[in-house]
């Protein structure tokens, strides 16, 4: 009871409910008040998977606290795209592409722009690690190329595709690249990834959960991932179905997986830029992209190799125009290693560009 106590009776009752929900819904069709009742079981596990791998986090400490964040996460992202890619909709083939490059905005010019702008109107200036951001960046920006652009200018296969050796090839590189940064981030460099003590930030300074308390977050951390997973492959169509039934482009069905899956993550990030720990806040922004693309690729490949599915990987000119503007705007605004306000503003307008011209193309 304590132990429940110490995490919270929400935190703790959600997970075991939704698998309750999951395990009693029919598989089939229902009617609005159904699918509704999922949306709020997987936005709940979303929220409550987030809640224990960040208690988790806390009692294995950082840079280690965040790689069980992205994870977390990655399962989440890998669960909602396969959902979609086996469910036979027109947005099947192109929705790992969007997803990723979904995420790829959020995160570069999203994420770090709100970050950068909150931490420096509240603080004026800001200060991180540019050894370990940097880092992160450079592999992003490497895999972002090998995922997103180069699948356009290859002859081996069709249109923006890559062959099936050309697949496995790209979701090994990602793959490798990851584990190579994660390398770096826990054991060679550990320090490049830690923040700065400080802060007015009273969380930084709590003692970290009991034995019992991580155990317990494990297994609803787990509880909570397969509830989402369930609810995932159960929604996705239906999720399709609305944004071309509504008329909008397909991309917006990426938008909207990388919205749910970023979000939890997003808010952790905030408030960690808004305590004056912005190491904490680049940590959890590019520790999520690096995951989405070198752990979803390599689980995608899988899926599409062993299944025959089809994978449009390049984005149009439009899309590489953003990609080159997001990554040399990240190289300016996070060389220095200090931040303020401004430098949030242009990221921000960035993101701005991607939302409006994925709605207006």
């Amino acid at each position: 009871m304590n132990v429940v106590r110490a995490m919270g009776r929400w935190h703790a009752l959600i997970p075991a409910a939704a698998v309750v929900l999951l395990l009693s819904s029919p598989s089939g069709t229902v009617g609005p008040a159904g699918l509704s009742l999922w949306a709020l079981a997987l936005v709940g596990g979303v929220v409550a998977s987030v809640h224990h791998a960040e208690t988790i986090a806390h009692r294995v400490g950082e840079p280690f606290g965040t790689l069980v964040l992205a994870l977390s996460i990655t399962v989440i992202e890998v669960a909602l795209i396969l959902s979609v890619m086996l469910s036979g909709t027109e947005a099947a083939a192109t929705i790992t592409r969007d997803t990723i490059y979904a995420t790829v905005m959020i995160v570069c010019n999203g994420v770090v722009g709100l970050c950068l702008l909150l931490g420096g109107l509240r603080h004026r200036e800001q200060n991180f690690r540019i050894e370990g951001t940097g880092s992160g960046l450079a592999a992003l920006t490497a895999l972002c190329g090998l995922v997103l652009v180069m699948p356009g200018f290859t002859t081996s296969a069709p249109g923006v595709r890559y062959s099936d050796a050309q697949t496995v090839f790209v979701a090994m590189a990602s793959l490798a690249l990851w584990l190579v940064f994660v390398f770096i981030q826990t054991v060679r460099h550990r320090d490049y990834f830690l923040p700065a003590v400080a802060s007015g930030d009273e969380t930084v300074h709590a003692p970290p959960p009991s034995a019992a308390a991580a155990g317990a977050s494990f297994v609803l951390l787990i509880l909570s991932l397969v509830a989402v997973v369930g609810f995932a492959k159960r929604l996705s169509p239906s999720i399709a179905e609305a944004v071309e039934g509504a008329g909008a482009p397909r991309a917006v069905v990426g938008i909207v997986i990388a919205m749910i899956v970023l979000l939890p993550e997003t808010a952790a990030a905030l408030r960690a830029a808004r305590a004056d720990r912005l190491q904490t806040s680049m940590n959890l922004a590019f520790g999520s992209a690096m995951a989405s693309i070198g752990l979803t690729i390599p689980a995608v490949a899988f899926a599409v190799v062993l299944l025959g599915l089809p994978l449009d990987l390049g984005v149009d000119g439009k899309g590489m125009v953003m990609l080159a503007l997001t990554f040399l705007v990240g190289a300016i605004t996070l060389g220095s290693g200090r931040t303020n306000m401004m430098q949030g503003a242009v990221h921000l307008v960035l993101f701005g560009a991607f939302l409006f011209l994925t709605l207006v193309p």
